[in-house]
Order: structure tokens, then C-alpha cells, then sequence
């Protein structure tokens, strides 16, 4: 049951969004950049960090439907299961690794970020606009998962596959937009 009253009993984070349109219509903007915009990243990886830092966060709604869009994808099965273990071990590009390292550490312990980390990034061959990128993807499930966790939206895996088939087809501004028409529908 969410803990915000005004959201209905099996909400959403589209439903969160729709609650405060002003507050939220950003985030959704800046969401669809983040994941669809250009920007040098693969749409998969942008998908797995994401994923990646919520499962850090152990936020089971955020993760499951963005592990689910990155083996939609074409992720391994196994990804998320061989990351939690071991980012050396885990099936995913070489190049992406250190990346993955960074966002761990930002996500863990952020004031640890050290020099070395970022040059680690630089070093793999990644532009600066491709680790900005990834920085912002790894801030975003973090604010998300907190939002998540803080409204008390809780996660159902019965959802992911069609919540990740959404994204993969619409991305993330499109589907809170369709939630305030279906909002303005409903006030009328």
C-alpha cells in the first residue's frame, strides 16, 4: 500500500508523477534523455546502469523493469546475478566495466569518488559526454529509487515484462504523458 493517500492502491510511478504533474514533468523529460536522447551510450547500457544502481539500492520495482528492458534488449539472462557477485566476471563489454565500477562507487560510497576512479572511465577509451552520461543515469535511479522506497510504490513482478515493453516502445516521457490524459479524462 503506498503511503502517500492520495495514490490508488496499486500504484505506479507514473501515478506519483501524475500527482504533481509540475514537480514531476522534469524528471520525466530529463528521464527521457537520459535513456533515449542521443548521447553516445547503447540504449542497453543506459538500461543496466540504471538497473544495475537500483539493484544496489535493493529497489525491486526500479530494478525489475529496467533489468527487464536490458534483457529485452539483448542482455544476458544472467547479467544482474554474475554483477552482484563480480563486475570483472560479469557478461557484459569489457569497455562498460569501468563504468559500472564508477556508478558502484557513486552509489555506495559517493564521497569515496576519488581521481583515479574517473581516469579508470577515461582510460577505457569513454568520452566525457559518455561518462557525464552515466553519471546521470546512476543519479537518476538513485533519486528514483528513493522516490520509489519514500512513496512506498511497491514492485510486481507479474509487471515487469510489460512495463519494460513500454519503455522499449514508448521510452518515458510518452507513458506519463498518456497518465495525464488519462487523469484529465477522469476529472471530466
Amino acid at each position: 500500500m503506498p503511503h502517500l493517500r492520495s495514490l490508488p492502491a496499486h500504484a505506479a510511478v507514473f501515478d506519483v508523477f501524475a500527482s504533481a504533474p509540475a514537480l514531476f514533468a522534469p524528471i520525466a523529460e530529463f528521464s527521457e534523455q537520459a535513456f533515449r536522447g542521443p548521447g553516445p551510450l547503447p540504449i542497453r547500457d543506459r538500461e543496466l546502469i540504471f538497473a544495475y544502481c537500483s539493484a544496489l539500492n535493493d529497489c525491486h520495482y526500479c530494478h525489475g523493469g529496467h533489468a527487464q528492458t536490458t534483457l529485452l534488449l539483448g542482455a544476458a539472462q544472467d547479467v544482474f546475478e554474475k554483477l552482484r557477485v563480480d563486475i570483472e566476471q560479469a557478461p557484459v563489454d569489457a569497455k562498460l566495466k569501468p563504468i559500472l565500477r564508477y556508478v558502484k562507487k557513486l552509489t555506495e560510497t559517493p564521497s569515496r569518488i576519488a581521481p583515479a576512479d574517473a581516469e579508470a572511465v577515461y582510460a577505457a577509451g569513454w568520452s566525457h559526454e559518455a561518462f557525464l552520461q552515466a553519471i546521470a543515469l546512476c543519479a537518476l535511479a538513485n533519486f528514483m529509487n528513493r522516490l520509489v522506497e519514500g512513496t512506498g510504490i511497491e514492485a510486481d513482478p507479474a509487471k515487469f515484462m510489460a512495463r519494460a515493453e513500454m519503455a522499449a516502445k514508448l521510452g518515458y516521457k510518452k507513458p506519463f504523458e498518456m497518465k495525464m490524459a488519462q487523469r484529465g479524462k477522469a476529472a471530466e
